[in-house]
């Protein structure tokens, strides 16, 4: 028996009817304190059971603070934040395996103060991004921190972060805010009287369940159903290197200013155009993303502040929802007429912004893919808020000239580097006083820094021409800078390369074996044929594809792992003046037999451990392993045919990431053209060896 069963049984029938009255109030109390999750904090907590510590859902407020500061009164300025916003003192937890949100009575502020007299400028930069990137218990809590970092008696740093799931950008907007007015009062230990908050988080929750239960969600339902109706295509952006199976959060940002002048440019077509500033930029980038990725139907995430009950506005919580912005650029449509198009579509996305994207996404039961995220994997913001102009002045990065006198204190921004990728590229545009300011965030994953550097460059070229020629079809509009033409035109395309244009590739190879037919053509593993040899193998199997009918510009499937049947059957297939279509066993059934049927192809070259990976098709099955006896006798001198340069070399497929994919045609005379420019850049002599640039399917 327990000690505390051994106690209770000393209690007198009165004792213990008082402690069952205790308990059984207690747990009522905290069942009063426990309350469901909105459809996007449910969308946070999925995500945070995932990966709990990562910190790519901890949002920022960071200034630097030039005068004297009361740590004390800061410090009890943090705490009245802390009792007056239920959010701030919430944890997190499941309970009948369904997320719940607790409200905690009394939490004392994790406020810390920091010594960082003794750091230069990049070890304090280092250590507030460090002390930024900490990831929450949301289990435990606390959810909301404070660090204060002190370099001299009038020169600090001050930095707070709270979980996602809490807050937003509105959210830590009210918090300074109300920090402004706090501050001096708790300094002068005078009193303060502050908005009342009409509603707490939890009343939204409660009503955003009763709404998405009612005929206001079935609306709501109806209307992005139909925008988002039939294949949602995955932005293929070119990246600097392949996408990984499974997506991280490892990002980066760079930030670029436009000039006053064509801030102000921007603004004029907006009026003039009867749009707004938010909807020439939307269209613009959506216009970029058009013209890198040829996708004529671009989605485009962009965040709302979910606070169209004014009860809410100065409410700390989780309140933001993307909408998704569908763009139809097909026909070639001039600026103009596609801003038309945007700006219906804004203004009707807005109409319908109470939607959570959580739950659109669950119906819309997109296909899902650990590599990409569903609907839409770019961002686009402008963050416009006048009624917390100041504090937004404080958000634009490395700002100069920005002082602001808030509550007896002199605020200045301080930017730190934003690591975080919650999406393959996200852009966001700050209104400063005279000019804009855009951060591109991007996944280190799939882009170096420079990649985004210049697509930065090729935006504002892009905006420059949208202000000159709104006529003009988005085609046509200029991406590149005066820099990058000369670059192109001029550096790029010099020297100019001399190549046989009027031969094929196997015709260039069969050349080098008279020239060095005893030479070593070919290594795997431990063995090696020579160019001789290698002639003689793909000569037997080209005659052999001949008597079955290849003719040229006929398609030839290649299915085999890295060997040398791989380099003879390829020599093969272009001796017979066909054309190869490489393809993956690890490819899915689906994607093989799209390939087979699209390219139309007669024969199959594969190996017979492969047969079983491939999916029915009424092309020729050749096992070069096991059905080498049908060939080995046919005649070893080279095949004449009627290929020339202009016939088909290969057809290599794209990822279909897309769509459907799609085969690429590559004639001989590009192929070979390709051969001389990387003998001419590498400079690769006949003795050289070298290995294979990449896999037969790329």
């Amino acid at each position: 028996m327990s000690m505390m069963y051994t106690q209770n049984d000393e209690l007198s029938p009165q004792e213990r009817r008082a402690l069952v009255a205790q308990l059984l109030k207690e747990k009522a109390n905290k069942l009063k304190s426990l309350f469901p999750l909105s459809q996007g904090q449910q969308a946070l907590w999925f995500l945070y059971k995932l990966a709990p510590q990562s910190w790519a859902y901890n949002t920022l407020f960071t200034v630097r603070i030039r005068s004297e500061v009361d740590i004390s009164a800061l410090r009890r300025a943090f705490q009245v934040l802390i009792e007056r916003h239920p959010s701030l003192r919430t944890t997190y937890t499941e309970c009948d395996n369904k997320p719940i949100q607790q409200i905690h009575e009394n939490i004392d502020v994790d406020f810390e103060e920091i010594d960082a007299s003794t750091w230069n400028w990049d070890e304090l930069k280092e250590y507030v991004a460090t002390a930024a990137r900490y990831p929450f218990n949301l289990e435990q809590g606390p959810v909301f921190r404070v660090r204060f970092f002190t370099r001299s008696p009038e020169d600090h740093v001050l930095m707070f972060a709270i979980h996602h799931i809490a807050s937003d950008l509105w959210s830590h907007l009210v918090l300074m805010d109300e920090l402004r007015a706090l501050y001096p009062a708790e300094n002068a230990s005078t009193s303060v009287s502050l908005p009342s908050n009409t509603l707490s988080y939890v009343e939204y929750v409660i009503r955003q369940n009763k709404m998405l239960a009612g005929s206001a969600g079935d609306r709501l339902w109806a209307y992005w159903q139909q925008q988002l109706s039939g294949d949602l295509p995955i932005l293929d952006l070119p990246t600097d290197r392949p996408r990984p199976l499974v997506q991280s959060y490892q990002g980066a940002s760079i930030t670029f200013k436009l000039t006053k002048e064509l801030t102000q440019q921007l603004k004029v077509l907006a009026k003039t155009e009867k749009a707004t500033l938010y909807m020439i930029l939307l269209a613009a980038f959506q216009v970029l993303l058009y013209r890198y990725t040829g996708q004529e139907d671009v989605l485009v995430g962009s965040p709302t502040f979910g606070r169209s009950q004014r009860e809410f506005t100065r409410t700390i919580g989780y309140f933001v929802n993307p909408v998704v912005l569908r763009a139809d650029l097909s026909n070639n449509p001039t600026f103009k007429a596609f801003l038309a198009q945007v700006r219906r579509t804004v203004l009707g996305a807005i109409a319908h912004q109470d939607y959570p994207f959580p739950l659109l996404v669950e119906r819309l039961q997109p296909n899902r893919s650990s590599s990409h995220l569903p609907v839409f994997q770019v961002m686009f913001a402008l963050q416009k808020l006048q009624q917390f102009q100041e504090a937004v002045n404080l958000l634009i990065p490395d700002e100069e000239g920005v002082q602001i006198d808030w509550g007896g204190l002199k605020l200045e921004p301080f930017g730190i580097v934003q690591e975080e990728g919650q999406f393959d590229l996200t852009l966001d545009i700050v209104e400063g006083r005279e000019f804009l300011t855009g951060v591109y965030k991007y996944r280190t994953d799939l882009f170096d820094a420079c990649t985004i550097c210049r697509m930065a460059e090729h935006f504002q070229t892009l905006l420059e021409g949208i202000v000159a020629y709104p006529e003009l079809e988005v085609s046509k509009l200029p991406l590149l800078t005066e820099g990058h033409k000369q670059q192109l035109l001029a550096e790029w395309n010099h020297p100019v390369i001399d190549y046989p244009d009027q031969v094929c590739i196997h015709q260039l190879f069969e050349a080098q074996v008279a020239q060095t037919p005893d030479a070593v053509a070919v290594v795997h593993k431990d063995q090696c044929l020579t160019y001789s040899q290698l002639n003689s193998r793909a000569n037997q199997l080209a005659h052999y594809l001949h008597s079955l009918g290849v003719k040229p510009d006929h398609r030839v499937g290649l299915c085999i792992d890295t060997s040398f049947e791989m380099v003879v059957a390829m020599l093969a297939i272009l001796k017979a003046g066909a054309a190869y279509i490489p393809l993956d066993s690890a490819y899915p059934p689906e994607r093989l037999a799209f390939m087979l049927a699209d390219a139309q192809v007669l024969v199959l070259l594969t190996q017979q451990h492969l047969v079983d990976r491939l999916p029915q098709h009424s092309a020729q099955f050749i096992c070069l392993d096991t059905d080498w006896h049908n060939f080995s006798l046919y005649n070893r001198d080279n095949l004449n045919t009627d290929v020339t340069a202009d016939n088909l070399a290969y057809v290599i497929y794209t990822s279909g990431s897309t769509g459907n994919p799609k085969g690429v045609l590559v004639e001989h005379r590009s192929l070979v053209n390709y051969t001389f420019a990387i003998i001419q850049a590498l400079g690769i002599q006949a003795s050289d060896p070298n290995a294979t640039t990449g896999i037969a399917e790329f």
